[in-house]
């Protein structure tokens, strides 16, 4: 029975994943495809390659999320717990990409995760000091993904001043299949990793694994399910990302695809986990106050930040939900 439950958890794991990747293909390759740099087609498979790719290379994020918001080791529901989490998580991502709203995966998964413990094993098992960690990280990634989107696009402006508009986004446009492949890697390095996390939180919790390691099978499994979801792709979130924060042009994406992209890897490379949807998001809106302030939409931005900010107090109150209907009806 214990190894149904565990399968049930990859499984749910793997299904989160997967619609990360649909719901975040936006992400990598919204500002290609508006710009017509590259057809839709082609990019979606640059994406599912290029996250894969980016899934199977770094590991470090996934024990930040396996140990940073508790210790399975001391949970006696641990693996109960990470379904509530899971079909939380899994829940918010499809509202939010029903209505086409560019909301965070990665907050997601650490409310309901957090959300979860809290019902299953109480306050006092929440690692006070790991969550905050992560939580900093994703309040400070966005900010620091603006200021970078803006400082690229001024230099840019600077530096192409004088050229030919038509010169610029034509050379600009083969620029951005560079970014967009690059974009899609860090997308990987981060975020498939977070299923990678959940996974091994259940096995240690379990008992079928002591230490954070992430099992080859479970890589291989979570970049897969990370490709696939990627190769269906989020149109409506495409076209948020895309088209309603302001026009961008060649030189627009690129600058935001290059900021953001660097603050993801930079994240991946320090083991914190990061919202790409945050940090796209932002970078995007930094490059369009650089470019011309009246020119981004605000109020669209401002319904993107009020996702941002209810996603981790929701999700917490659904997978509180989750746990206690498990609780009820199986344990």
């Amino acid at each position: 029975m214990d190894l149904i439950v565990l399968w049930i958890v990859v499984f749910l794991a793997l299904s989160f994943d997967f619609i990360n990747g649909f719901h975040d293909t936006a992400n990598a390759i919204a500002t290609s495809v508006s710009t017509r740099a590259l057809k839709p087609r082609v990019a979606i498979i640059l994406a599912a390659v290029m996250n894969f790719v980016g899934a199977i290379t770094f590991t470090g994020v996934a024990k930040t999320i396996g140990s940073g918001v508790a210790d399975p080791s001391k949970l006696d529901h641990g693996v109960e717990i990470v379904i509530a989490a899971l079909l939380a998580a899994i829940a918010w991502n499809l509202i939010t990409w029903w209505f086409g709203i560019p909301s965070s995966s990665s907050h997601a998964l650490i409310g309901s995760l957090a959300g979860a413990v809290i019902a299953g094993a109480g306050l006092d098992e929440i690692n006070s000091s790991g969550i905050m960690k992560i939580i900093q990280a994703l309040i400070l990634s966005p900010l620091i993904a603006f200021s970078a989107g803006f400082i690229i696009m001024w230099i840019l402006k600077l530096v192409f001043a004088k050229s030919s508009p038509h010169q610029v986004n034509k050379g600009f446009r083969f620029g951005q299949i560079i970014t967009a492949a690059f974009q899609s890697f860090s997308h990987g390095t981060n975020d498939a990793q977070k299923a990678m996390g959940i996974i091994v939180f259940a096995l240690v919790a379990a008992g079928m694994q002591d230490t954070m390691d992430v099992p080859l099978w479970v890589k291989i499994s979570a970049a897969t399910a990370m490709a696939l979801g990627t190769s269906v792709g989020g149109w409506k979130i495409i076209k948020t990302m895309g088209t309603k924060i302001f026009k961008i042009e060649p030189i627009n994406g690129f600058a935001a695809d290059i900021g953001s992209a660097a603050v993801i890897l930079t994240a991946t490379m320090i083991h914190l986990p990061v919202s790409t949807t945050h940090v796209i998001t932002s970078s995007i809106l930094g490059v369009g106050s650089a470019k011309r302030f009246s020119a981004v939409k605000w109020g669209v931005a401002g319904r993107i930040l009020i996702a941002w900010v209810i996603t981790i107090p929701i999700t917490v109150l659904m997978a509180m939900f989750f746990f206690w209907l498990i609780h009820l009806f199986f344990l």
